[in-house]
């Protein structure tokens, strides 16, 4: 199998990257420093620095109204996609740790788009099963706990309009998805990843950013 010309992604060329990538506007950046300074044994949770600039022109290239988002955490690509989304545009958060969305909600005032995002602190499967059952969601974005990944998968797909997109964090689980005898949650990614590639009713491409991200495509 060749490995083709793939770049190692060093820390000057990372920075490198960042920089010529929007930057972050000084609430994002406010939320990556108090996630970093208050909740450092969690702060990992939060997504990448150039997640939130991918997301946000991955809802303006599908020209999104409709997003869910399961796991908020600090509320760092709600704040990203929220910002993408026209006047009109809507987005449905998830997550069950009011103690860690009390950031995203001061992050979202101070952006002037709380008014755009709905945040519902339950178990996401609940609130993913009372959403309407037909097509109407543009862009969901997954991150949260991945034993539920595939639950979670199949009830946002058969509520994504035709051509919406799906978007999936943490598909490499650090690395752990090669490990033939991997349990736990990497087996579960595993599983996952599996779920997906056999999903015929979705065209699916995984690709290395930060730690592995699955895109797809509702046929």
């Amino acid at each position: 199998m060749a490995k083709g010309n793939g770049t190692p992604l060093t820390d000057e060329l990372y920075a490198y990257m960042l920089g010529h990538n929007p930057p972050l506007d000084p609430v994002q950046r406010m939320l990556v420093e108090v996630t970093h300074t208050r909740l450092p044994l969690v702060a990992g949770k939060q997504v990448a620095e150039e997640q939130g600039p991918l997301l946000a022109f991955l809802v303006r290239l599908t020209g999104a109204r409709r997003v869910v988002e399961i796991g908020t955490f600090t509320g760092l690509s709600a704040l990203s996609m929220a910002q993408a989304l026209p006047p009109d545009g809507t987005l449905l958060t998830c997550d069950v740790r009011e103690e860690w969305t009390e950031y995203a909600r001061a992050g979202w005032a101070k952006a002037g788009v709380s008014d755009r995002i709905e945040l519902r602190i339950a178990p996401a499967i609940d609130t993913l099963r009372s959403l309407p059952g037909g097509p109407h969601i543009d862009m969901a974005f997954i991150d949260a706990d991945k034993d539920n990944y595939v639950a979670y998968w199949d009830e946002l797909v058969p509520r994504m309009r035709p051509g919406g997109l799906l978007v999936v964090d943490n598909v490499f689980y650090h690395g752990g998805v090669t490990d033939p005898g991997a349990s736990g949650l990497a087996a579960a990614i595993r599983d996952f990843n599996d779920h997906v590639t056999a999903d015929e009713r979705v065209d699916s491409v995984m690709v290395p950013v930060a730690d592995g991200l699955t895109l797809a495509r509702r046929r």
